[in-house]
């Protein structure tokens, strides 16, 4: 009977040592598919973000071509009012 128990010792050895390899596998794995999302996410943002500058670009050119316009327009008016007097 007290042979058994080193046997049933080494038995369970190996299974623990069996489960931790599969364990590490799974984590490995799990990993590799964790950074693949991150980076296929990052690469989503990276491009949301660049056709978010490009508009924003866009938009700030339209609205000082408009503001220079008004400027432009005011200034003609306050310089034609005052040679008017």
């Amino acid at each position: 009977m007290k042979q058994s128990y080193p046997v049933a010792n080494q038995v369970e050895a190996t299974y623990r040592g069996e489960l931790r390899e599969i364990n590490e596998l799974n984590f490995a794995r799990f990993e590799a598919k964790l950074e693949l999302g991150l980076a296929t996410l990052e690469a989503r943002v990276n491009e949301r973000f660049a056709m978010l500058e490009s508009k924003l670009e866009r938009r700030l050119g339209e609205q000082t071509r408009w503001f220079f316009i008004a400027w432009a327009s005011l200034l003609v008016t306050i310089i034609g009012l005052s040679l008017r007097r």
